[in-house]
């Protein structure tokens, strides 16, 4: 399991430390983490997939500790971010969105000018806090409704260049 690159950000106002790192290949800390968020508490039984061999893994720790993951793929000329997942206690901290905007990075490093998600209804308004927009009505994933979203990528964040 090859790290492909460790991204620091910055500190949140309680001075709790986040780094993302990024996989090549599901690491375990991602797949504790899925188990645990879409298995255990959301019931979920069909949660790793072949997809999971090609996608590049992102996992979030918060003072060291791994506290969320998802992961992101190439899928008929987008980036397709999946298996968003944040444990119970890191939420509403803003790891979720630590996640997106290392997902989105990682799609504009694939050279893809959109990336795509299938989300779960109920977090819908948490993309488009994000900038996702919808693009389907809502279909069934085992039970539970989701919706395809969609954000272009002049919408995603960039760095800006130094000062000269």
């Amino acid at each position: 399991m090859e790290t492909q690159k460790d991204k620091p950000t910055a500190p949140d106002a309680g001075g709790t430390h986040y780094i993302v790192r990024l996989f090549s290949s599901l690491p375990d800390e991602a797949r504790a983490i899925r188990e645990e968020v879409f298995q255990r508490e959301q019931g979920f039984a069909d949660e790793f997939d072949e997809i999971d061999g090609r996608a590049v893994h992102a996992v979030l720790y918060q003072d060291g500790e791994p506290c969320g993951t998802c992961r992101v793929f190439a899928a008929e000329g987008r980036a397709r971010i999946g298996r968003v997942a944040v444990l119970r206690g890191a939420r509403g901290k803003g790891a979720g969105g630590r996640l997106l905007a290392a997902a989105e990075e990682a799609a504009a490093a694939m050279g893809l000018a959109e990336t795509e998600l299938a989300a779960q209804v109920r977090a819908r308004g948490f993309y488009e806090k994000y900038g996702y927009a919808a693009c389907s009505e809502p279909f069934d994933e085992e039970g539970c409704p989701h919706i395809l979203m969609r954000k272009r990528a002049a919408a995603f964040p960039r760095e800006s260049p130094p000062a000269m």
